[in-house]
């Protein structure tokens, strides 16, 4: 059983609670209902428990899926790397979403959930600063610790925010309360990030506890920061402090894992490719601090044979499973031949599941069968993928599941929260960044940066290749060591010039990073939105004619989500206006 964890606020914070809400003999002066004193939380133990309250708040607070950490559906859907699965009525709000045509009038509240949810955690932030300002019962270090790691969540916040949403308010914790609701959506997010960023490199520890945040998750993310503004060769000095000296919070020298799947196993949390990551639990009375916002992304009705047995609403797209087509020689299709007729994989679309179907034999990245659930393929250690059985409707959605951060059948009632409405809830840690997702920025940064080295990006994305193409952890057929597939992949031998490497980087990072949310910001922040993503609905729409028909993205709109009319409706058009195009 998984025990340890930090997604929700400790038992110390709900008894404070608790005694903030007790009677007292001047019984006309009663504390507003949930608040704390602050006397209640000018104690280590106190602000120690405002502090769990915000890494709390990192994977949802108001139990909205698009507040997960993954970014299913911002991140990966709207990224052209997974559809929109089930059928079109279920979820239907996301449908226009995938589709580019996002309202500011939510009827989910989605959007409206995420930005909530994301100021909540940086609310949260703001009053263990303010507690931690007003405590006289604080050493220094821990002072300088407890405010590292809220100024560190509170900028992963903003950065969130910024990423979705561009125009957003910023504010820290000297402003009061009375004056928030005056300041406009047009505050400058990235000093405010990279002020942050700094202060938690500067005051916190290398080790500081699994589950907790340490100096080189802020030095990853401030290298991140620095990549999405272009400032290239800042970028390339933060990712390199951070490749020769990072350590995980619990002290393990940070490097790839040798096998690629266990980064997605629960029994192999906290492991050396941890950069910044989500805690989850099982069996705390609710299934919130599981994976929630994850319980719709299973293999549909797959009953005992399989996991969640519910609900196939992230199905990976024909284009991302087609990306995975290697030539002869081992290399990605860099010239996007991959769609081609001739390079398309081979799939069961329309196949009954009853139905023969005779598996691609052309040659294949390894990594396709543990991103992708596909025909005839073990799917971890339940079954061979058996095609349509798994999927609701093929014409809406495709005829691949999801395989990424799935538990085992091992694993089940063990690392799974069955107590709600399905077995959905996995008990794995979800992880922001990973030791991969660092070589790849910074191969992008040494492309990139007037000082930077392209034999040294050569290096950082033959180091994730070599990991790939270890043919010990390829998906074998079960009981056999025979490959499940036609597995052939090799490392680069060289980026002849800086268009060839930007190429192999920018493929490599959909490759490797593959349905975990990435994708979309990504392709904004490259500045190729546009022609990527429309070129994606022009392929897919003629597999999902239906679903994608007239859907197109549009620049200068798309690249960002509408501001929730109900937070405009809230402050004022004068205060919050509305990004572009909406």
């Amino acid at each position: 059983m998984k025990t340890f964890k930090f997604k929700k606020p400790s038992l110390l914070l709900g008894a404070l609670l608790l005694a903030s809400m007790s009677c007292s003999d001047e019984f006309l002066q009663v504390a507003p209902t949930d608040s704390l004193a602050d006397a209640q939380v000018s104690t280590k133990a106190g602000i120690d428990g405002l502090l769990i309250g915000t890494y709390s708040a990192l994977n949802g607070v108001f139990g909205n899926r698009f507040e997960g950490p993954n970014h299913w559906a911002t991140g990966s859907i709207v990224g052209g790397e997974a559809n929109k699965g089930t059928d079109a009525g279920d979820y239907s709000s996301l449908n226009p979403i995938q589709r580019y045509e996002a309202s500011p009038v939510d009827p989910n509240n989605d959007f409206n959930s995420l930005w909530r949810g994301r100021y909540e955690g940086i609310s949260r932030a703001n009053k263990v600063l303010s507690s931690i300002a007003n405590s006289t019962e604080l050493s220094s270090a821990d002072a300088a610790r407890l405010s590292g790691e809220a100024r560190m969540l509170r900028g992963h916040f903003y950065f969130d925010l910024k990423k979705h949403f561009n125009n957003i308010v910023v504010f820290d914790e000297t402003v009061a309360p009375e004056d928030l609701a005056a300041l406009p959506n047009n505050g400058d997010a990235w000093a405010q990030i990279e002020a942050d960023l700094q202060f938690a490199y500067d005051n916190l520890p290398g080790v500081n506890g699994a589950g907790r945040v340490n100096k080189w998750a802020a030095a990853a993310l401030m290298g991140k920061a620095k990549l999405f503004q272009q400032k290239f060769g800042e970028a390339k000095t933060w990712f390199s402090d951070v490749i020769a000296n990072g350590v995980t919070s619990n002290g393990i020298k940070y490097a790839l894992l040798d096998d690629y799947a266990q980064i997605y196993n629960a029994e192999n949390d906290n492991n050396s490719e941890v950069v910044f990551d989500v805690e989850s639990a099982n069996n705390t009375g609710s299934v919130n601090n599981a994976n929630a916002f994850d319980d719709l992304n299973y293999p549909y009705n797959t009953g005992p044979d399989g996991p969640g047995n519910c609900c196939g609403f992230f199905q990976p797209s024909f284009e991302m499973a087609n990306s995975y087509r290697t030539g002869a020689d081992g290399l990605p299709l860099l010239d996007k031949s991959y769609n081609s007729p001739a390079n398309a994989l081979k799939d069961d679309y329309g196949v009954e599941a009853d139905e023969a179907f005779v598996e691609d034999a052309d040659p294949l990245d390894p990594r396709i069968d543990h991103v992708i659930g596909r025909r005839g393929i073990p799917y971890l250690d339940w079954i061979e993928h058996p095609g349509k059985a798994w999927i609701r409707d093929q014409a809406y959605g495709g005829p691949y599941s999801p395989k990424k951060y799935i538990y085992y059948r091992s694993q089940e009632n063990s690392f799974t929260d069955g107590s709600s409405w399905t077995r959905g809830y996995a008990t794995m840690n979800y992880t922001i960044i990973r030791f991969a997702d660092v070589l790849l920025m910074a191969a992008e940064a040494e492309i990139e940066a007037p000082s930077g080295s392209l034999a040294t990006a050569l290096d950082y994305v033959n180091q994730v290749r070599r990991r790939a193409a270890n043919s010990e952890y390829w998906v074998k057929e079960y009981d056999s060591d025979v490959n499940a597939a036609n597995y052939v992949i090799s490392e680069y031998t060289s980026f002849p010039n800086a268009d060839f490497a930007r190429d192999a980087v920018r493929f490599e990072r959909k490759l490797e990073l593959g349905e975990e949310g990435h994708r979309f910001f990504d392709l904004v922040r490259w500045g190729v939105a546009a022609e990527e993503l429309n070129a994606y609905l022009a392929y897919e729409s003629t597999k999902l004619v239906t679903k994608f028909g007239g859907a197109s993205f549009t620049s200068g709109k798309n690249e960002y989500f509408p501001i929730p009319q109900a937070q405009i409706d809230i402050t004022g058009a004068e205060i919050l206006s509305q990004n572009p195009g909406y």
